[in-house]
């Protein structure tokens, strides 16, 4: 691996400058560490997995969250360093952020984590998966591996352009979503179509929400003046998105009730990111990039107490 990456003293200093005379909030300590430690995006695709076989009505067996967890972890993992590797081939050092430079000073211990993270989830997907069910996941990994490729290879990982950033956030958005719902879809009998659309949706709803999450990250983190953010209309498509999330929860709920929650987990999570967007400028970064993946997390509520009476 590179040799570690020197602190970027001089654009702390400008964020610094800019913040001046206004405190900004930053996220706790467990918060921070969640984030930088990539163990937000193995959290967001346990409860959504979660999340859809609840609304399936089903239960998973232990194995499958364990897998996502472990195949999650290692992928944001692996994908953080290698996007220092480009950026110290390509001498773009300044368009890194703080996840980035901290696998970067721990990549000794990060590293020989994610490579028992992959080695588990092999082992799980060989031993506990069944067969058919590991030909079907195999068109997903396949598809994952090539984005993965492409995006890492020499000249692609840097240097988008807008077209190629709203397909690349849009592909993560699927491919995620995918991996997220094969597992309740392929244990459920969805011969009945009433049962299969509003898990459709559900899941349809989800794939904007994880582009949403993507693009609003990519916006935040792209330095853009108040004036271009003006342009991007986060919250706008924040709002619409909960917004059509809530009409699809009512109509659903007309024949379902368990995928109307998840949907409406959903739009309060869409809601989430638009007051998010609009806090922006009184959140520090780090804060600002943990809660957009904090906020995925509303399907949690599905598991409580409460929820369990409300069939």
């Amino acid at each position: 691996m590179p040799q570690t990456l020197p602190n970027p003293q001089t654009k702390g200093s400008v964020a610094s400058s800019i913040s001046a005379g206004r405190r900004r909030f930053d996220a706790p300590a467990p918060l921070r560490l969640w984030h930088l430690t990539s163990l937000d995006a193995p959290s967001v695709a346990v409860v959504w997995s979660l999340g859809f076989a609840w609304a399936a009505g089903i239960r998973l067996p232990a194995w499958i969250p364990v897998l996502l967890a472990l195949a999650a972890w290692a992928v944001y993992i692996t994908d953080r360093l290698l996007d220092v590797r480009g950026a110290l081939r390509l001498g773009e050092m300044g368009g890194l952020r703080e996840r980035h430079r901290f696998h970067d000073r721990h990549r000794r211990l990060l590293i020989p984590l994610a490579i028992a993270a992959a080695c588990g989830a092999a082992a799980i997907v060989f031993m506990l998966m069944p067969a058919a069910a590991r030909d079907r996941n195999s068109v997903l990994a396949a598809a994952a591996l090539a984005y993965f490729t492409r995006v890492h290879s020499p000249g692609k990982g840097a240097g988008f352009g807008e077209t190629r950033i709203l397909r690349k956030e849009l592909l993560v958005g699927v491919l995620f979503t995918a991996a997220c719902a094969l597992p309740a879809f392929n244990r459920t009998d969805w011969l009945n179509g009433a049962k299969l659309w509003p898990f459709a949706a559900a899941a349809i709803f989800f794939a904007l929400l994880a582009w949403l999450n993507c693009h609003a990250i990519e916006r935040w983190e792209s330095g853009l003046s108040e004036g271009d953010f003006s342009r991007t209309r986060i919250r706008v498509f924040a709002c619409l998105l909960a917004l059509s999330g809530l009409l699809a929860a009512a109509i659903v709920s007309l024949t379902q009730f368990r995928p109307a929650a998840l949907l409406c987990a959903g739009a309060a999570s869409a809601l989430l990111l638009a007051f998010l967007d609009r806090m922006r400028g009184r959140m520090t970064p780090l804060a600002l990039r943990a809660g957009a993946d904090l906020v995925l997390l509303t399907p949690l509520a599905l598991f409580t107490p409460l929820a369990s009476l409300l069939r």
